[in-house]
């Protein structure tokens, strides 16, 4: 329960980086009956914490009820409450002021659309079983190429991110073992961000493959930039209600295949390596 209502088939949007994630969310976030949060503090660092430390999410009922608890404080409606949402949460829901972005009667449905929401899916299952999950799948070269623009994202390459706590395999950083870590700090930017990509596809592949279709939703990120309407169509069948169109919101059209005059010629030798046999073995084309 949360302001009194009952939480049920709530929505999360799973996506590497720069994958369209942001799209998704701004769309449900102006659906009528949707509060939708994303990169609230409550989240990210509980999210983070399990990308860093896989095992955690195995503990059971105790890594439940932390990410239940922290999906539980983000979606309060309380005076103040979008004042602690970062500014894209904020654009997204046309809040100018501390909000809240909706009025609790109107509210039927919570979602969340946080960064790197992926690395924690399964807990998410785990705490919610009747989730709906929309995950989106985008080009790795393109994802590379915006990534190597985003400082945020670059911010966790730093050599610090590989603590003593740090585990292997490591979806989050794209590492599969230990043994890798010394070949890892001896990459280029784009490969670290290449790996990154591939990590969070391959978590996509095994949701793909374990969820059924009434709870999992596969979207392409080029073709949400080709035919929106055909996106927000299919978006509000899985759905089972009426979706608001996908817009740009004044950032400019998405942008694809533009990663060619992105990244320098070494870099996009390496990613588009990594992205064409990605692709290929995980069968999205």
């Amino acid at each position: 329960m949360v302001n009194g209502i009952k939480v049920r088939r709530p929505v999360f949007v799973l996506a590497a980086p720069h994958s369209g994630a942001d799209l998704l969310a701004r769309a449900l976030k102006r659906s009528p009956g949707f509060h939708v949060t994303m990169g609230r503090s409550s989240v990210t660092h509980v999210v983070h914490a399990f990308a860093r430390r896989p095992s955690i999410t195995r503990r059971g009922l105790g890594a439940t009820r932390v990410l239940r608890d922290a999906m539980a404080e983000a979606w309060q409606i309380l005076p103040g409450a979008c004042g602690e949402c970062p500014a894209p949460c904020r654009e997204a829901g046309n809040v100018t002021g501390a909000g809240p972005c909706v009025v609790s009667g109107t509210v039927a449905r919570f979602g969340d659309a946080s960064p790197d929401l992926i690395y924690s899916a399964q807990v998410l299952l785990q705490a919610f079983p009747d989730a709906r999950f929309v995950q989106l799948i985008r080009d790795g070269r393109d994802v590379a190429a915006d990534m190597m623009a985003d400082p945020a994202a670059l911010s966790w390459f730093r050599p610090a991110m590989l603590s003593e706590e740090t585990e292997f395999p490591n979806a989050f950083l794209g590492v599969r073992s230990a043994e890798h870590v010394e070949r890892w700090k001896a990459m280029s930017t784009a490969g670290k961000c290449a790996l990154r990509w591939r990590g969070s596809v391959r978590l996509s592949a095994e949701l793909h493959r374990e969820l059924p279709r009434e709870q999992l939703l596969t979207l392409r990120y080029e073709d949400i930039a080709s035919s929106p309407a055909e996106a927000v169509e299919a978006l509000s069948r899985f759905l089972e209600t009426p979706v608001s169109r996908i817009s740009p919101y004044g950032r400019g059209a998405p942008k694809t295949g533009t990663w060619r005059t992105r990244l320098r010629a070494q870099d996009a030798a390496l990613v588009e390596k990594v992205a064409r046999e990605e692709l290929t073995r995980l069968g999205y084309r």
